[in-house]
Parts: structure tokens; C-alpha cells; sequence
């Protein structure tokens, strides 16, 4: 009886240890699917990741892009003639005027509505002064956009119409004098388009503000709600908007990863079965051997074969992702150089002109020059004198034109007061001597320096100390006189004692190809005002009376 039951012990023994083995197996099986898995799925939800950034960054361009132009709308009627006359006159002509022009910009800009607000928040004009639910003659005082372009020049909200209860971004910018502001010139944005265009990704799109309330939405139930949360699967991605204080978020569900990670899991296992399958095949029919090797060698090699099939596919889609990526970034930068290179087309013709003077009376000098050579010399000095003077006049249209293509460097640094004026004062001395000007110059630290950038600051001074010289033009006595005012903005005024500003000059100074000079640009000014904004400080015109002279102010923040 005993020796039965040792049979039967080590007869159960082989059994037990094939168990272990066959569980040791299914767990290394069941450990690999989940590691592949894993990986496959991680590397999926990056890819998804990556092309979420990539779409985000793209429509965050889009959406600031929108914002600038509008910006630059309100900034450019802010210093209107007609909406300063229409302000200070409200007639009915004037304001009538100004209604026609907001709608025409209205048209051209694609944005929902312009209209004008006066020092009491009424509008009194605007680009929908013809429809039954006009905003003329409404009562906007309780609008923060209108309170705040009051207090600090500018503002924006989003926020519900009153009229069109639809919603939109106001950006207002104040209608500056000399007073203080006369109005409020509003231009409201609607998203309508955009959020369309969002809505028929597979994404969720959202745009929140800096209270983190939904503005923007592809899928419009989600607006002016809180921001949700990601929920479990989805992948994500976060862009700031620059310069609104805004949010951009893209949510994607993360079903692509589950389903690639699915697929190299399923792959991985199927090979598993094979390998098991033909291994215990084997066993069983060893007789069969040479076939049967022959046969799964071939199988496993159409196997291999089809999985280096797909991973050729893999990477040549991954390649296409990539160079869809770069050609993005390329068509990105050839948008920015467009946009640059369109803004210079639009001067061109005016350079063209500007360039084209003096060289053909370079041209004509140097011809007479050749047929007075064998004359007295003193013609001869004469005529070189004046092509040096052709050449400096080229060299100031080349200048500013090399100034407003560096404009938007916006790199900025402490900078010496006294270098940046000494070189403006040695570029403009062949002309000051030729006149004869009588030079007064303020006594200049070495150290004090202001927060600029050096050539684009010595192209204000060198255009301000130009436009004094030009206004001295014939004076029995010449005089320009710089003065310097300390303190946490510093203030440089360049002043003569030519015969000053007329009105009609005066009230377009700063306006561009406005000019009195036959043969000038009107952007000189123009550029150098813009250039001081970039800096921070301000370039203005001291009211002017005539035959006394022209004084401008040019104010820098002081470099700590």
C-alpha cells in the first residue's frame, strides 16, 4: 500500500513542475502585453501631446494676430483728426463724417462694431449709425472698457452686447488733447468665425481669461462657465495668449493612445501564442519535425516581414508628421516676413521718390563738373559742395528707412545719454557748420543712461536735430538749444528759433506722409514716435506760436 502511494507522489511531481513552469510563463506573458502596453501607449499620448502644442500654438498666432489688428485700430482713430474734431465740434456734419468713416473700417477691418464714446460715455458716432438698433446716443459710462481707457489710456472686456446680446471683446483706447481725454473710441471683436472653424476639429478648443472663466469655446454650452477639468483619458494641451492675459487650452480624448498601446499589446501577445503554439506543435509531432520547421520558418518569416512592413509605416508617418511640422514653422516665419515685407511695399513708392531727387541732381552736377574742370576751381567746389549735401539727404532717407525695418528688435538696455547724442551731433555737424548754427548743449553725466536701444536712439535725435536745421534755413541767426531735465523720466528738449509750427502742421505732426517739405516723406516723426513708445517714453511737440520757433520734448525712463 505504501509503495502505491510513492507511485502516485512522484507520478504528480512532473505535473506540478509543468503547472509552475505553464504559470511562470503566463506570467512573463501577461508582465511583457503590459510593459508593451505601456510604452506603446506612452509614446502615443507624447506624439498626441506634441501635435495638440502644435495646433494650439497655431491658433493662439491666429487669435493674437486678430487681436493686433484691432489694436492697431482703436490706437490709429484715437489720433483721427476727424474723431478729435467731431469730440470737440459734435455737429452734425462732423459727427455724421466720423460715423461713415467707422463704417467703412468696419468692413475692412471685419470687426463686429466701432463707435465713438464722448467724456460722458454717450456714443456719437458709429460704424452702425444706419441701423434700426444703432448705438449712437446710447449710454456706455458703466462699461469698465470705458472707464478704465479714461484712467490709463487703454482697456479691454469681454463681455454680452447690450443691444446685440451677443459677446465680444471691447478694446477702447482714450482720445488724448491737451486737456486730458475728449472720448473713447471702441472696437468690439466677435468670435463667432473662429470658434466655428474650432468646433469642426475632434479637439475641444477653449479660451479662458485671467479669472480663469471660459470666453472662447468650440463647443459654445462651455461659455462663461469655469474652466473643466481634463478628464480621465484626455490629453492636453496650454497656451498663453501674449498681451491679453488669456488662455488657450486644447482637450483631446486620449482613445488614439489606448488604441495604439491595444494594438502592439495585441501584436506582442499574438507573437507570444505563435512561439507557445509551435513550440508545444513541435513536441507533439517530432516526427514531423523537418515540416513542420520548414513551415513555421516560412510563416515566421512572412510574420517578421509584415511587422518591418508596418514599422516602415510608422516611420515614414512619423517622417511626414515631422516635415508637416517644419513646413508649419517655415510657413509661419514666411507669414512674418510677408507681413514685413508688405509694410515696406506700401513706402516704397515714396522712397522711390525721395532717392530718385537727389540723384538726378547728383547726376547733373557731376556732368557739369566734368565740363567746368578745365575752368576756375571755385565753380568746381561749388558743385561738389552740393553733391555732398544730395549724398547726406540719400543717406537720411536710407536711415530711417534702416530704423523702421529694426523696429520690432525690442531689445533694450541702459544706453549713455551723452554717446547716443554726441554721435546724432556728429552725423548733422556738416550741415550745423555749412549754416552756421549756434550750438547750446546742457551739461550731460557720463553715467546717466536710459532704457533705449543705441541706434534706434540716436535715429530720434539725429531726425529731431535734421528737422531743427531744416527750419534754420536762412535765419540771420541761427540757434538750436538742448536742454536736459532730471528725474526718474528724463526729458531732452531740442529747441530753434526758426519760425515755428503753422496750425495746419501742427495738428498733423505725427500723421503719416504728412509733411510741409516738397520734397520729404512725412514719416521721419512718425518713426521716431513709435520708437520712443518702444522705449517706453513719449515724443511730443510744445504747442507753437509763430515766428518763435519749434520745441519738441523727447521723454526716456531713467536706467536704474
Amino acid at each position: 500500500m505504501a509503495a502505491t502511494i510513492d507511485s502516485q507522489g512522484e507520478g504528480s511531481r512532473p505535473m506540478l513542475r509543468r503547472l509552475m513552469v505553464a504559470a511562470a510563463v503566463a506570467l512573463a506573458m501577461l508582465a511583457a502585453l503590459a510593459l508593451t502596453f505601456r510604452l506603446a501607449h506612452d509614446n502615443a499620448a507624447r506624439a498626441l501631446t506634441e501635435r495638440l502644442a502644435v495646433s494650439a500654438q497655431s491658433r493662439v498666432q491666429t487669435l493674437e494676430s486678430v487681436l493686433a489688428k484691432q489694436r492697431v485700430v482703436a490706437t490709429v482713430l484715437a489720433d483721427d483728426a476727424a474723431v478729435l474734431q467731431a469730440l470737440a465740434q459734435p455737429s452734425q456734419a462732423n459727427v455724421s463724417r466720423v460715423s461713415q468713416k467707422l463704417e467703412r473700417l468696419q468692413e475692412q477691418t471685419s470687426s463686429a462694431v466701432i463707435y465713438l464714446l464722448n467724456r460722458d460715455g454717450v456714443a456719437v458716432a458709429a460704424s452702425n449709425w444706419h441701423d434700426p438698433d444703432s448705438f449712437v446716443g446710447s449710454d456706455y459710462s458703466f462699461r469698465s472698457y470705458f472707464s478704465d481707457a479714461l484712467l490709463r489710456g487703454e482697456a479691454t472686456q469681454f463681455a454680452l452686447g447690450t443691444v446685440s446680446k451677443r459677446p465680444g471683446l471691447y478694446l477702447s483706447h482714450d482720445v488724448p488733447s491737451g486737456d486730458g481725454p475728449l472720448g473713447v473710441i471702441v472696437v468690439k471683436v466677435e468670435f463667432d468665425a473662429m470658434e466655428q472653424g474650432w468646433a469642426r476639429a475632434a479637439e475641444t478648443t477653449l479660451v479662458t481669461d485671467a479669472t480663469g472663466q471660459v470666453i472662447l469655446a468650440s463647443r459654445p454650452g462651455l461659455r462663461f462657465a469655469p474652466l473643466p477639468p481634463v478628464g480621465a483619458g484626455q490629453v492636453s494641451a496650454r497656451r498663453e495668449v501674449p498681451g491679453a492675459g488669456w488662455e488657450l487650452w486644447i482637450h483631446a480624448p486620449g482613445a488614439e493612445a489606448v488604441r495604439a498601446g491595444l494594438l502592439a499589446a495585441g501584436t506582442v501577445g499574438f507573437l507570444f501564442t505563435l512561439l507557445l503554439a509551435g513550440g508545444v506543435s513541435a513536441a507533439r509531432a517530432r516526427t514531423r519535425a523537418t515540416r513542420r520547421i520548414e513551415a513555421e520558418r516560412r510563416y515566421r518569416a512572412d510574420l517578421e516581414r509584415a511587422v518591418a512592413e508596418r514599422t516602415r509605416d510608422l516611420s515614414d508617418e512619423m517622417r511626414e508628421r515631422r516635415a508637416a511640422e517644419q513646413r508649419l514653422a517655415q510657413l509661419q516665419g514666411e507669414m512674418v516676413q510677408a507681413n514685413k515685407l508688405a509694410t515696406l511695399g506700401q513706402i516704397t513708392a515714396g522712397v522711390a521718390h525721395e532717392v530718385n531727387t537727389p540723384l538726378a541732381t547728383i547726376r547733373l552736377l557731376a556732368e557739369n563738373g566734368r565740363h567746368m574742370l578745365p575752368e576756375d576751381a571755385p565753380d568746381l567746389d561749388r558743385n561738389l559742395a552740393q553733391i555732398l549735401r544730395m549724398t547726406d539727404r540719400i543717406a537720411q532717407i536710407t536711415t530711417e528707412l534702416r530704423g523702421f525695418a529694426r523696429k520690432a528688435t525690442g531689445e533694450l538696455g541702459p544706453v549713455p545719454l551723452k554717446d547716443a547724442l554726441d554721435a546724432a551731433l556728429l552725423l548733422t555737424a556738416s550741415r550745423r557748420r555749412a549754416q552756421d548754427i549756434r550750438l547750446t548743449l546742457p551739461q550731460i553725466p557720463p553715467g546717466l543712461r536710459v532704457m533705449a536701444e543705441t541706434v534706434r536712439l540716436e535715429q530720434i535725435l539725429v531726425n529731431l536735430i535734421q528737422n531743427a536745421q531744416e527750419a534754420l534755413e536762412g535765419r540771420p541767426d541761427p540757434e538750436i538749444r538742448i536742454t536736459l531735465r532730471a528725474g526718474p523720466v528724463l526729458r531732452l528738449s531740442i529747441s530753434d528759433n526758426g519760425p515755428g509750427l503753422s496750425p495746419r502742421i501742427a495738428a498733423n505732426l505725427f500723421t503719416p506722409f504728412a509733411t510741409s517739405k516738397p520734397e520729404g516723406l512725412g514719416l521721419g516723426l512718425v518713426i521716431s514716435q513709435e520708437i520712443a513708445r518702444d522705449f517706453g517714453g513719449s515724443l511730443t511737440a510744445e504747442p507753437s506760436r509763430a515766428g518763435e520757433g519749434a520745441t519738441f520734448h523727447l521723454d526716456l525712463p531713467k536706467a536704474a
